[in-house]
């Protein structure tokens, strides 16, 4: 009989291992399924009701695209739980962004005895340069001049402090923080982005750092497509100590989401990690299945997903805001994951990102423990890039 079951070789693991069910099956209805007595057993449920729910669920969103209600849930920040204090996040922060170009602005800027032509030449190129993007960078030029020719500003220091202060407030516009709380029922995560961002590692962090805040959370491996995908989710989700929900190779991934979203109700979960095929923004036929994922999420959780949060690799510089672009195109991205940047010295695409498309940065990658998941902090984080103590 097939039912969702804990693996043997892992407590974290909940697999729908479903049976051929004929075409005139009755459909019994989903309150029928309960919960296992036994603290083992994460449920137990007929696989005509759930194949047959989750095929008539599935069916009915791929043909009807109605928006979603809107969510009405406040969002609650969600703060870091364990880990090196806030200085200690600075400190790597600044090893690895500090010495990049921004590194190179006191060089710049020390032993100058005017602000002329020449320098700010050199200041538009090594904006530039550390991934800002064109325009946030004229719009930093524009405001030195400005001050200049007011008379205002005649330190060629003092302009790391009007830099500042741009970067500062281009951040905070878009700032918001990340809802890990709905209203009615769990609080539902849809993670984007390509193959190679970082996908895989932040949704077993991110499950690590909720579950150690004391939420229920429920991932729900998605990607059906990529070969392994769901064994490495798996591996991840048993060291943050989260249930996977998962289906064969090849299966339907709204269906995958339609079974999580199940168990987190009957589970009483907090929150529901949904992965997704580490699809190429340029294919499309693989967006509209990301839409049809978020019709039969809000279907079960109105206002679900809560959140969709892109994964960008930080490393990759303007690249990062061609795939930003596209993917906000198919779908409405409430926030951005920075991955890697433990690892690049041009953090600047943040501001370029965030500048461009006005989608606020929510969680930063710094590298490889369970723990290097954190908030984005726009001041700690600018210090960070331009090299000050």
């Amino acid at each position: 009989m097939g039912f969702f079951r804990r693996s043997k070789k892992s407590d974290a693991e909940v697999e729908n291992t479903p049976e051929e069910v004929a075409a005139d099956a009755p459909v019994e209805s989903a309150e029928d399924e309960t919960l296992g007595a036994e603290a083992g057993v994460a449920r137990q449920a007929r696989p005509a009701d759930t194949e047959a729910l989750a095929e008539r669920a599935v069916a009915e969103a791929g043909e009807t695209a109605a928006a979603a209600p809107a969510d009405e849930t406040e969002p609650t920040p969600a703060t870091a739980s364990t880990g090196a204090p806030r200085r200690g996040l600075f400190a790597r922060l600044r090893k690895a962004l500090g010495r990049g170009l921004f590194g190179a602005l006191g060089d710049l800027l020390r032993g100058r005895k005017e602000i002329d032509a020449a320098l700010l030449e050199e200041l538009e190129t090594l904006l530039i340069g550390s991934d800002l993007g064109v325009q946030t960078t004229l719009d930093i030029i524009g405001a030195v001049e400005e001050r200049v020719s007011r008379k205002e500003l005649t330190d060629p220091v003092a302009i790391r402090g009007v830099i500042r202060d741009h970067l500062i407030a281009t951040l905070k516009a878009s700032e918001a923080p990340l809802a890990v709380a709905a209203t009615d029922g769990p609080a539902v995560l849809l993670i984007i982005g390509v193959n190679g961002s970082g996908k895989t590692t932040t949704i077993g962090k991110l499950a690590h750092r909720l579950r150690d805040e004391g939420r229920k959370v429920v991932i729900a491996a998605a990607d059906t497509y990529r070969a392994a995908a769901a064994e490495q989710l798996g591996i991840w989700a048993e060291r943050a100590g989260a249930p996977l929900v998962r289906k064969d190779a090849g299966a339907d991934p709204a269906a995958v989401v339609f079974d999580a979203l199940r168990y987190a109700r009957q589970d009483a979960s907090d929150v529901v990690i949904i992965d997704t095929a580490g699809r190429l923004h340029t294919e499309v036929n693989l967006m509209e299945q990301l839409a049809k994922i978020r019709r039969v999420a809000s279907r079960e959780f109105p206002g679900a997903p809560h959140e969709t949060l892109l994964v960008l690799d930080g490393t990759t510089g303007q690249n990062a805001i061609s795939q930003a672009e596209l993917f906000h195109r198919y779908t409405d991205i409430s926030g951005l994951v920075l991955t890697k940047l433990d690892g690049t010295s041009k953090g600047g695409i943040v501001v370029a990102i965030s500048a461009k498309l006005g989608i606020p940065v929510k969680l930063i990658g710094i590298g490889e423990r369970l723990e290097d998941l954190r908030d984005f902090e726009i001041e700690p984080f600018v210090d960070a890039l331009m090299g000050n103590d």
